[in-house]
Protein backbone atom coordinates (compact mmCIF):
# COMPACT_ATOMS: atom_id res chain seq x y z
CA UNK A 1 0.00 0.00 0.00
CA UNK A 2 2.94 2.30 0.72
CA UNK A 3 4.23 1.76 -2.83
CA UNK A 4 0.83 2.62 -4.29
CA UNK A 5 0.63 5.83 -2.36
CA UNK A 6 4.19 6.85 -3.33
CA UNK A 7 3.45 6.26 -6.99
CA UNK A 8 0.63 8.78 -6.70
CA UNK A 9 3.33 11.40 -5.96
CA UNK A 10 1.74 12.47 -2.71
CA UNK A 11 3.71 14.70 -0.43
CA UNK A 12 5.08 13.32 2.79
CA UNK A 13 2.67 15.37 4.84
CA UNK A 14 -0.25 14.29 2.70
CA UNK A 15 0.96 10.72 2.88
CA UNK A 16 1.03 10.84 6.64
CA UNK A 17 -2.54 12.05 6.67
CA UNK A 18 -3.63 9.33 4.23
CA UNK A 19 -1.96 6.66 6.32
CA UNK A 20 -3.98 7.64 9.36
CA UNK A 21 -7.26 8.18 7.55
CA UNK A 22 -10.09 6.85 9.73
CA UNK A 23 -12.53 4.27 8.36
CA UNK A 24 -15.83 5.53 7.03
CA UNK A 25 -18.73 4.90 9.43
CA UNK A 26 -22.28 5.36 8.17
CA UNK A 27 -23.66 5.83 11.63
CA UNK A 28 -22.49 5.94 15.22
CA UNK A 29 -24.84 5.20 18.10
CA UNK A 30 -22.26 5.37 20.86
CA UNK A 31 -18.81 4.28 21.88
CA UNK A 32 -17.45 1.04 20.43
CA UNK A 33 -16.14 -1.84 22.50
CA UNK A 34 -12.75 -0.17 22.88
CA UNK A 35 -14.22 3.07 24.21
CA UNK A 36 -13.63 5.13 21.05
CA UNK A 37 -16.32 7.62 20.03
CA UNK A 38 -16.65 7.71 16.29
CA UNK A 39 -18.53 10.46 14.50
CA UNK A 40 -21.51 9.72 12.28
CA UNK A 41 -21.08 9.60 8.50
CA UNK A 42 -20.39 12.99 6.95
CA UNK A 43 -18.87 14.33 10.15
CA UNK A 44 -15.32 15.48 10.68
CA UNK A 45 -12.51 12.96 10.38
CA UNK A 46 -11.37 11.07 13.47
CA UNK A 47 -7.86 11.35 14.87
CA UNK A 48 -4.82 9.23 13.98
CA UNK A 49 -5.56 6.68 16.73
CA UNK A 50 -8.72 5.50 14.99
CA UNK A 51 -6.90 5.57 11.68
CA UNK A 52 -4.25 3.18 13.00
CA UNK A 53 -6.96 0.79 14.14
CA UNK A 54 -8.39 0.76 10.62
CA UNK A 55 -4.97 0.05 9.14
CA UNK A 56 -4.47 -2.83 11.56
CA UNK A 57 -7.89 -4.28 10.73
CA UNK A 58 -7.10 -4.14 6.98
CA UNK A 59 -3.53 -5.45 7.12
CA UNK A 60 -2.90 -8.08 4.40
CA UNK A 61 0.02 -9.91 5.98
CA UNK A 62 1.66 -10.46 9.38
CA UNK A 63 4.63 -8.39 8.29
CA UNK A 64 2.43 -5.45 7.33
CA UNK A 65 0.58 -5.75 10.66
CA UNK A 66 3.81 -5.57 12.58
CA UNK A 67 5.02 -2.67 10.46
CA UNK A 68 1.99 -0.51 11.32
CA UNK A 69 2.62 -1.11 15.03
CA UNK A 70 6.35 -0.46 14.80
CA UNK A 71 6.21 2.64 12.62
CA UNK A 72 3.62 4.50 14.70
CA UNK A 73 4.79 4.15 18.33
CA UNK A 74 3.29 7.47 19.47
CA UNK A 75 -0.13 6.57 18.09
CA UNK A 76 -0.36 2.99 19.43
CA UNK A 77 -2.73 2.55 22.35
CA UNK A 78 -3.43 -0.47 24.55
CA UNK A 79 -6.53 -1.51 22.63
CA UNK A 80 -4.55 -1.75 19.36
CA UNK A 81 -2.76 -4.91 20.49
CA UNK A 82 -5.91 -7.06 20.76
CA UNK A 83 -6.86 -5.73 17.30
CA UNK A 84 -3.47 -6.81 15.97
CA UNK A 85 -3.75 -10.28 17.53
CA UNK A 86 -7.27 -10.73 16.22
CA UNK A 87 -6.22 -9.68 12.69
CA UNK A 88 -3.24 -12.04 12.85
CA UNK A 89 -5.54 -14.93 13.74
CA UNK A 90 -7.82 -13.96 10.84
CA UNK A 91 -4.92 -13.87 8.41
CA UNK A 92 -3.72 -17.28 9.49
CA UNK A 93 -7.18 -18.84 9.55
CA UNK A 94 -8.88 -17.41 6.46
CA UNK A 95 -6.45 -18.60 3.82
CA UNK A 96 -6.61 -22.23 2.64
CA UNK A 97 -2.82 -22.33 2.68
CA UNK A 98 -1.65 -19.60 5.04
CA UNK A 99 1.83 -18.30 4.35
CA UNK A 100 4.51 -19.25 6.82
CA UNK A 101 5.02 -16.70 9.56
CA UNK A 102 8.59 -15.90 10.45
CA UNK A 103 9.45 -16.64 14.04
CA UNK A 104 11.01 -13.23 14.32
CA UNK A 105 7.66 -11.62 13.46
CA UNK A 106 5.89 -13.39 16.33
CA UNK A 107 8.72 -12.61 18.70
CA UNK A 108 8.65 -8.94 17.76
CA UNK A 109 4.88 -8.79 18.28
CA UNK A 110 5.25 -10.61 21.58
CA UNK A 111 7.91 -8.17 22.75
CA UNK A 112 5.74 -5.18 21.81
CA UNK A 113 2.86 -6.56 23.90
CA UNK A 114 5.16 -7.41 26.81
CA UNK A 115 6.72 -3.95 26.75
CA UNK A 116 3.36 -2.17 26.83
CA UNK A 117 1.47 -4.66 28.99
CA UNK A 118 1.67 -2.54 32.19
CA UNK A 119 -0.60 0.05 30.53
CA UNK A 120 -3.36 -2.50 29.72
CA UNK A 121 -6.60 -2.64 31.61
CA UNK A 122 -8.01 -5.94 32.84
CA UNK A 123 -10.33 -6.34 29.83
CA UNK A 124 -7.48 -5.87 27.35
CA UNK A 125 -5.34 -8.37 29.24
CA UNK A 126 -8.13 -10.98 29.13
CA UNK A 127 -8.63 -10.51 25.38
CA UNK A 128 -4.89 -10.71 24.68
CA UNK A 129 -4.61 -13.88 26.77
CA UNK A 130 -7.45 -15.50 24.86
CA UNK A 131 -6.10 -14.55 21.44
CA UNK A 132 -2.51 -15.48 22.29
CA UNK A 133 -3.71 -18.93 23.36
CA UNK A 134 -5.64 -19.33 20.08
CA UNK A 135 -2.55 -18.36 18.09
CA UNK A 136 -0.54 -21.10 19.80
CA UNK A 137 1.76 -19.07 22.01
CA UNK A 138 3.17 -21.51 24.59
CA UNK A 139 1.52 -21.37 28.01
CA UNK A 140 4.91 -21.19 29.71
CA UNK A 141 6.29 -18.63 27.23
CA UNK A 142 7.12 -15.05 28.15
CA UNK A 143 3.97 -13.55 26.56
CA UNK A 144 1.44 -15.74 28.36
CA UNK A 145 3.36 -15.58 31.63
CA UNK A 146 3.58 -11.79 31.52
CA UNK A 147 -0.11 -11.41 30.72
CA UNK A 148 -1.04 -13.84 33.53
CA UNK A 149 1.13 -11.95 35.97
CA UNK A 150 -0.50 -8.66 34.99
CA UNK A 151 -3.94 -10.24 35.22
CA UNK A 152 -3.32 -11.38 38.78
CA UNK A 153 -1.93 -7.97 39.63
CA UNK A 154 -5.08 -6.28 38.30
CA UNK A 155 -7.49 -8.48 40.25
CA UNK A 156 -8.89 -6.80 43.35
CA UNK A 157 -7.31 -8.21 46.51
CA UNK A 158 -9.42 -10.72 48.36
CA UNK A 159 -10.71 -9.39 51.65
CA UNK A 160 -9.12 -11.14 54.61
CA UNK A 161 -11.33 -13.77 56.19
CA UNK A 162 -13.25 -12.47 59.17
CA UNK A 163 -11.63 -13.23 62.44
CA UNK A 164 -13.50 -15.95 64.32
CA UNK A 165 -15.17 -14.68 67.45
CA UNK A 166 -13.25 -15.36 70.60
CA UNK A 167 -15.21 -18.12 72.31
CA UNK A 168 -14.68 -18.93 75.92
CA UNK A 169 -14.75 -22.44 77.30
CA UNK A 170 -18.51 -22.76 77.73
CA UNK A 171 -19.27 -21.02 74.46
CA UNK A 172 -16.77 -23.20 72.59
CA UNK A 173 -18.25 -26.31 74.16
CA UNK A 174 -21.78 -25.25 73.18
CA UNK A 175 -20.71 -24.38 69.63
CA UNK A 176 -18.99 -27.74 69.18
CA UNK A 177 -21.89 -29.75 70.56
CA UNK A 178 -24.44 -27.81 68.49
CA UNK A 179 -22.59 -28.43 65.22
CA UNK A 180 -24.28 -31.24 63.23
CA UNK A 181 -20.95 -32.20 61.63
CA UNK A 182 -19.19 -32.64 64.97
CA UNK A 183 -17.19 -35.84 65.07
CA UNK A 184 -18.39 -38.71 67.16
CA UNK A 185 -15.26 -39.19 69.22
CA UNK A 186 -13.99 -35.78 70.26
CA UNK A 187 -13.33 -36.59 73.92
CA UNK A 188 -10.09 -34.60 74.16
CA UNK A 189 -11.68 -31.55 72.51
CA UNK A 190 -14.61 -31.72 74.91
CA UNK A 191 -12.39 -32.19 77.93
CA UNK A 192 -10.21 -29.23 76.94
CA UNK A 193 -13.22 -26.96 76.37
CA UNK A 194 -14.73 -28.05 79.66
CA UNK A 195 -11.50 -27.43 81.54
CA UNK A 196 -11.16 -23.92 80.10
CA UNK A 197 -14.72 -22.91 80.97
CA UNK A 198 -15.45 -20.80 84.01
CA UNK A 199 -18.17 -22.08 86.37
CA UNK A 200 -20.61 -19.35 85.35
CA UNK A 201 -20.21 -20.33 81.68
CA UNK A 202 -21.44 -23.88 82.24
CA UNK A 203 -25.17 -23.32 81.85
CA UNK A 204 -27.83 -26.05 82.07
CA UNK A 205 -28.25 -25.83 78.29
CA UNK A 206 -24.54 -26.52 77.71
CA UNK A 207 -24.47 -29.44 80.14
CA UNK A 208 -27.63 -30.95 78.65
CA UNK A 209 -26.02 -30.81 75.20
CA UNK A 210 -22.96 -32.56 76.60
CA UNK A 211 -25.05 -35.25 78.31
CA UNK A 212 -27.08 -35.90 75.16
CA UNK A 213 -23.93 -36.10 73.06
CA UNK A 214 -22.35 -38.69 75.35
CA UNK A 215 -25.52 -40.78 75.49
CA UNK A 216 -26.20 -40.61 71.75
CA UNK A 217 -22.70 -41.68 70.74
CA UNK A 218 -22.13 -44.11 73.65
CA UNK A 219 -19.08 -42.17 74.86
CA UNK A 220 -18.24 -43.45 78.35
CA UNK A 221 -15.79 -40.70 79.24
CA UNK A 222 -15.39 -40.59 83.05
CA UNK A 223 -14.02 -37.04 83.24
CA UNK A 224 -16.98 -35.62 81.32
CA UNK A 225 -19.52 -37.69 83.22
CA UNK A 226 -18.03 -36.60 86.54
CA UNK A 227 -18.28 -32.98 85.38
CA UNK A 228 -21.99 -33.46 84.71
CA UNK A 229 -22.51 -35.09 88.11
CA UNK A 230 -20.68 -32.26 89.86
CA UNK A 231 -22.71 -29.66 87.98
CA UNK A 232 -25.94 -31.38 89.00
CA UNK A 233 -24.93 -31.34 92.66
CA UNK A 234 -23.79 -27.70 92.62
CA UNK A 235 -26.84 -26.44 90.70
CA UNK A 236 -29.39 -28.62 92.49
CA UNK A 237 -31.60 -25.74 93.64
CA UNK A 238 -31.84 -24.22 90.15
CA UNK A 239 -32.63 -27.43 88.24
CA UNK A 240 -36.09 -28.87 87.64
CA UNK A 241 -36.82 -32.51 86.93
CA UNK A 242 -37.19 -31.97 83.16
CA UNK A 243 -33.57 -30.81 83.00
CA UNK A 244 -32.37 -33.40 85.51
CA UNK A 245 -33.78 -36.29 83.46
CA UNK A 246 -31.56 -35.21 80.55
CA UNK A 247 -28.50 -34.81 82.74
CA UNK A 248 -28.97 -38.25 84.32
CA UNK A 249 -29.64 -40.04 81.01
CA UNK A 250 -25.99 -40.83 80.07
CA UNK A 251 -25.25 -42.38 83.48
CA UNK A 252 -27.89 -45.08 83.07
CA UNK A 253 -27.31 -45.60 79.36
CA UNK A 254 -23.53 -45.86 79.74
CA UNK A 255 -23.76 -47.95 82.92
CA UNK A 256 -21.64 -45.49 84.89
CA UNK A 257 -22.00 -44.77 88.61
CA UNK A 258 -20.27 -41.44 89.31
CA UNK A 259 -17.73 -41.01 92.07
CA UNK A 260 -19.44 -37.81 93.24
CA UNK A 261 -20.64 -38.76 96.73
CA UNK A 262 -23.55 -36.33 96.75
CA UNK A 263 -24.91 -37.52 93.40
CA UNK A 264 -27.51 -39.96 94.75
CA UNK A 265 -28.62 -37.85 97.77
CA UNK A 266 -29.02 -34.90 95.40
CA UNK A 267 -31.25 -36.90 93.04
CA UNK A 268 -33.35 -38.17 95.94
CA UNK A 269 -33.99 -34.61 97.07
CA UNK A 270 -34.90 -33.51 93.55
CA UNK A 271 -37.28 -36.46 93.16
CA UNK A 272 -38.93 -35.68 96.48
CA UNK A 273 -39.37 -32.05 95.42
CA UNK A 274 -40.41 -32.53 91.78
CA UNK A 275 -42.11 -35.94 91.62
CA UNK A 276 -45.64 -34.59 91.43
CA UNK A 277 -44.79 -31.77 89.00
CA UNK A 278 -43.53 -33.74 85.97
CA UNK A 279 -44.56 -37.41 86.12
CA UNK A 280 -42.79 -38.50 82.93
CA UNK A 281 -39.54 -36.80 83.94
CA UNK A 282 -39.76 -38.46 87.35
CA UNK A 283 -40.14 -41.92 85.81
CA UNK A 284 -37.31 -41.24 83.35
CA UNK A 285 -34.97 -40.38 86.22
CA UNK A 286 -35.95 -43.58 88.03
CA UNK A 287 -35.31 -45.59 84.84
CA UNK A 288 -31.75 -44.30 84.70
CA UNK A 289 -31.26 -45.12 88.37
CA UNK A 290 -32.76 -48.57 87.82
CA UNK A 291 -30.04 -49.34 85.28
CA UNK A 292 -27.50 -48.32 87.93
CA UNK A 293 -29.21 -50.40 90.67
CA UNK A 294 -29.66 -47.27 92.78
CA UNK A 295 -33.43 -47.01 93.25
CA UNK A 296 -34.54 -44.79 96.18
CA UNK A 297 -37.37 -46.37 98.22
CA UNK A 298 -39.16 -43.10 98.87
CA UNK A 299 -39.48 -42.27 95.16
CA UNK A 300 -40.66 -45.81 94.39
CA UNK A 301 -43.35 -45.55 97.04
CA UNK A 302 -44.58 -42.32 95.44
CA UNK A 303 -44.72 -43.53 91.80
CA UNK A 304 -46.50 -46.76 92.82
CA UNK A 305 -49.13 -44.85 94.82
CA UNK A 306 -52.73 -44.88 93.47
CA UNK A 307 -52.74 -41.10 93.21
CA UNK A 308 -49.71 -41.01 90.92
CA UNK A 309 -50.98 -43.90 88.78
CA UNK A 310 -54.41 -42.31 88.40
CA UNK A 311 -52.80 -38.99 87.53
CA UNK A 312 -50.69 -40.39 84.67
CA UNK A 313 -53.47 -42.65 83.34
CA UNK A 314 -55.19 -39.71 81.67
CA UNK A 315 -52.06 -38.22 80.10
CA UNK A 316 -50.85 -38.71 76.49
CA UNK A 317 -47.81 -40.64 77.68
CA UNK A 318 -49.76 -43.05 79.88
CA UNK A 319 -48.64 -46.19 78.01
CA UNK A 320 -44.94 -45.43 78.16
CA UNK A 321 -45.22 -44.52 81.86
CA UNK A 322 -47.00 -47.81 82.59
CA UNK A 323 -44.28 -49.69 80.72
CA UNK A 324 -41.58 -47.97 82.74
CA UNK A 325 -43.49 -48.58 85.96
CA UNK A 326 -43.75 -52.26 85.02
CA UNK A 327 -39.99 -52.42 84.61
CA UNK A 328 -39.48 -50.65 87.93
CA UNK A 329 -41.82 -53.16 89.58
CA UNK A 330 -39.76 -55.99 88.06
CA UNK A 331 -36.60 -54.42 89.48
CA UNK A 332 -38.23 -54.23 92.90
CA UNK A 333 -39.28 -57.88 92.63
CA UNK A 334 -35.87 -59.15 91.58
CA UNK A 335 -33.36 -56.76 93.14
CA UNK A 336 -34.95 -55.19 96.22
CA UNK A 337 -36.10 -58.00 98.51
CA UNK A 338 -36.16 -55.61 101.44
CA UNK A 339 -38.61 -53.18 99.87
CA UNK A 340 -41.94 -53.16 101.76
CA UNK A 341 -43.68 -50.22 100.12
CA UNK A 342 -46.38 -49.93 97.46
CA UNK A 343 -46.16 -51.99 94.27
CA UNK A 344 -47.67 -51.63 90.84
CA UNK A 345 -51.10 -53.36 90.78
CA UNK A 346 -51.22 -56.44 88.56
CA UNK A 347 -53.96 -54.95 86.37
CA UNK A 348 -51.70 -51.98 85.58
CA UNK A 349 -48.73 -54.09 84.48
CA UNK A 350 -47.89 -54.33 80.77
CA UNK A 351 -45.09 -56.16 78.89
CA UNK A 352 -41.86 -54.26 79.36
CA UNK A 353 -40.37 -54.68 75.89
CA UNK A 354 -42.96 -56.35 73.65
CA UNK A 355 -40.70 -55.90 70.60
CA UNK A 356 -36.96 -55.95 69.94
CA UNK A 357 -35.22 -52.73 70.85
CA UNK A 358 -35.08 -49.96 68.24
CA UNK A 359 -31.29 -50.21 67.84
CA UNK A 360 -31.57 -53.94 67.06
CA UNK A 361 -34.30 -53.33 64.48
CA UNK A 362 -32.31 -50.52 62.87
CA UNK A 363 -29.13 -52.61 62.63
CA UNK A 364 -30.61 -56.01 61.91
CA UNK A 365 -28.69 -56.30 58.61
CA UNK A 366 -25.40 -56.05 60.57
CA UNK A 367 -26.45 -58.59 63.20
CA UNK A 368 -25.06 -62.11 63.55
CA UNK A 369 -28.50 -63.45 64.44
CA UNK A 370 -29.30 -65.03 61.06
CA UNK A 371 -26.03 -66.93 60.75
CA UNK A 372 -26.20 -68.08 64.39
CA UNK A 373 -29.77 -69.29 63.77
CA UNK A 374 -28.60 -71.28 60.76
CA UNK A 375 -25.73 -72.74 62.77
CA UNK A 376 -28.12 -73.86 65.53
CA UNK A 377 -30.53 -75.30 62.98
CA UNK A 378 -27.83 -77.46 61.44
CA UNK A 379 -26.32 -78.33 64.82
CA UNK A 380 -29.42 -79.02 66.95
CA UNK A 381 -32.40 -79.06 64.61
CA UNK A 382 -35.24 -76.56 64.36
CA UNK A 383 -37.28 -78.19 67.10
CA UNK A 384 -34.67 -77.69 69.81
CA UNK A 385 -34.45 -73.92 70.04
CA UNK A 386 -36.73 -70.89 69.92
CA UNK A 387 -35.69 -67.58 68.38
CA UNK A 388 -36.84 -64.09 69.46
CA UNK A 389 -39.04 -65.41 72.24
CA UNK A 390 -40.34 -62.86 74.77
CA UNK A 391 -40.48 -64.25 78.28
CA UNK A 392 -42.44 -62.78 81.23
CA UNK A 393 -42.45 -60.02 82.30
CA UNK A 394 -41.52 -58.88 78.80
CA UNK A 395 -37.82 -59.49 78.08
CA UNK A 396 -36.88 -60.67 74.59
CA UNK A 397 -34.40 -63.50 74.16
CA UNK A 398 -32.24 -64.19 71.13
CA UNK A 399 -32.24 -68.01 71.34
CA UNK A 400 -33.76 -70.20 74.07
CA UNK A 401 -33.02 -73.88 74.75
CA UNK A 402 -34.73 -76.28 77.17
CA UNK A 403 -32.27 -78.63 78.85
CA UNK A 404 -33.00 -81.65 81.04
CA UNK A 405 -31.38 -82.22 84.41
CA UNK A 406 -28.82 -84.51 82.76
CA UNK A 407 -27.88 -81.90 80.12
CA UNK A 408 -29.85 -83.19 77.14
CA UNK A 409 -31.27 -80.52 74.84
CA UNK A 410 -35.05 -81.10 74.69
CA UNK A 411 -37.53 -80.18 71.95
CA UNK A 412 -38.75 -76.71 72.93
CA UNK A 413 -42.28 -77.14 71.65
CA UNK A 414 -42.78 -80.13 73.93
CA UNK A 415 -41.84 -78.03 76.98
CA UNK A 416 -43.06 -74.84 78.58
CA UNK A 417 -40.27 -72.44 77.54
CA UNK A 418 -41.15 -69.91 80.24
CA UNK A 419 -39.95 -69.92 83.79
CA UNK A 420 -42.57 -68.80 86.31
CA UNK A 421 -42.70 -65.13 87.19
CA UNK A 422 -42.48 -63.78 89.79
CA UNK A 423 -40.05 -66.45 90.97
CA UNK A 424 -40.58 -65.76 94.70
CA UNK A 425 -44.27 -66.68 94.45
CA UNK A 426 -43.60 -70.21 93.16
CA UNK A 427 -42.96 -73.00 95.67
CA UNK A 428 -39.58 -74.63 95.11
CA UNK A 429 -41.12 -78.14 94.98
CA UNK A 430 -43.40 -77.30 92.04
CA UNK A 431 -40.69 -75.82 89.85
CA UNK A 432 -39.85 -77.44 86.53
CA UNK A 433 -36.51 -79.30 86.88
CA UNK A 434 -35.61 -78.48 83.25
CA UNK A 435 -33.21 -75.61 82.74
CA UNK A 436 -33.70 -72.74 80.28
CA UNK A 437 -30.54 -71.65 78.52
CA UNK A 438 -30.61 -68.29 76.76
CA UNK A 439 -28.00 -67.54 74.09
CA UNK A 440 -27.43 -63.77 74.23
CA UNK A 441 -25.89 -62.03 71.22
CA UNK A 442 -23.61 -59.25 72.36
CA UNK A 443 -23.32 -57.14 69.22
CA UNK A 444 -20.88 -54.28 68.86
CA UNK A 445 -23.60 -51.65 69.39
CA UNK A 446 -24.66 -53.30 72.67
CA UNK A 447 -21.53 -51.84 74.27
CA UNK A 448 -20.24 -48.38 75.03
CA UNK A 449 -17.90 -46.95 72.46
CA UNK A 450 -14.85 -48.46 74.15
CA UNK A 451 -16.31 -51.94 73.53
CA UNK A 452 -15.79 -53.22 77.08
CA UNK A 453 -18.85 -52.14 79.09
CA UNK A 454 -22.38 -53.22 78.23
CA UNK A 455 -24.93 -50.46 77.84
CA UNK A 456 -27.21 -50.04 80.83
CA UNK A 457 -30.31 -51.45 79.14
CA UNK A 458 -28.44 -54.58 78.01
CA UNK A 459 -26.86 -55.15 81.39
CA UNK A 460 -30.28 -54.73 83.02
CA UNK A 461 -31.89 -57.31 80.76
CA UNK A 462 -29.16 -59.89 81.32
CA UNK A 463 -29.18 -59.23 85.06
CA UNK A 464 -32.94 -59.71 85.35
CA UNK A 465 -33.01 -62.82 83.17
CA UNK A 466 -30.33 -64.35 85.36
CA UNK A 467 -32.26 -63.45 88.53
CA UNK A 468 -35.38 -65.08 87.09
CA UNK A 469 -33.51 -68.39 86.72
CA UNK A 470 -32.43 -68.40 83.07
CA UNK A 471 -28.89 -69.63 82.40
CA UNK A 472 -27.16 -67.15 80.11
CA UNK A 473 -24.65 -68.00 77.41
CA UNK A 474 -23.19 -64.75 76.01
CA UNK A 475 -21.88 -64.72 72.43
CA UNK A 476 -19.54 -61.67 72.21
CA UNK A 477 -19.20 -59.88 68.90
CA UNK A 478 -15.39 -60.27 68.88
CA UNK A 479 -15.76 -64.06 68.89
CA UNK A 480 -18.56 -64.05 66.31
CA UNK A 481 -16.63 -61.76 63.95
CA UNK A 482 -13.59 -64.04 64.10
CA UNK A 483 -15.54 -67.01 62.68
CA UNK A 484 -14.97 -67.42 58.94
CA UNK A 485 -17.99 -69.07 57.41
CA UNK A 486 -20.70 -71.37 58.69
CA UNK A 487 -18.48 -74.42 59.35
CA UNK A 488 -16.30 -72.43 61.76
CA UNK A 489 -19.36 -70.91 63.40
CA UNK A 490 -20.90 -74.37 63.96
CA UNK A 491 -17.68 -75.55 65.57
CA UNK A 492 -17.68 -72.44 67.76
CA UNK A 493 -21.29 -73.01 68.87
CA UNK A 494 -20.58 -76.69 69.55
CA UNK A 495 -17.72 -75.77 71.87
CA UNK A 496 -19.84 -73.17 73.66
CA UNK A 497 -22.73 -75.59 74.28
CA UNK A 498 -20.51 -78.46 75.28
CA UNK A 499 -18.72 -76.22 77.79
CA UNK A 500 -22.09 -75.98 79.60
CA UNK A 501 -22.38 -79.75 79.64
CA UNK A 502 -25.13 -79.88 77.01
CA UNK A 503 -25.73 -82.95 74.84
CA UNK A 504 -27.85 -83.39 71.72
CA UNK A 505 -28.28 -85.77 68.84
CA UNK A 506 -28.53 -89.56 69.26
CA UNK A 507 -26.29 -89.53 72.34
CA UNK A 508 -28.20 -86.64 73.91
CA UNK A 509 -31.68 -88.04 73.59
Amino acid sequence: MLRVLLSAQASSARLSGLLLLPPVQPCCLGPNKWGDHRPPGGGPRAGPVQGLQRLLEQARSPGELLRWLGQNPTKVRAHHYPVALRRLSQLLGSLPRPPPVEQATLQDLSQLIIRNCPSFDIHTIHVCLHLAALLGFPSDGPLICTLEQERRFRLPPKPPPPLPPILRGGQRLEAALSCPRFQRRPQQHLIRSLAEARPEELTPHVMVLLAQHLARHRLREPQLLEAIAHFLVVQEAQLNSKVVQKLVLPFGRLNYVPLEQQFMPCLERILAREAGVAPLATVNILMSLCQLRCLPFRALHFVFSPGFINHVSGTPHALIVRRYLSLLDTAVELELPGYQGARLPRRQQVPIFPQPLITDRARCKYSHKDIVAEGLRQLLGEEKYRQDLTVPPGYSTDFLLCVSSCGAVLPVRAQDPFLPYPPRSCPRATRDPAQRVVLMLRERWHFCRDGRVLLGSRALRERHLGLMGYQLLPLPFEELESQRGLPQLKSYLRQKLQALGLRWGPEGG
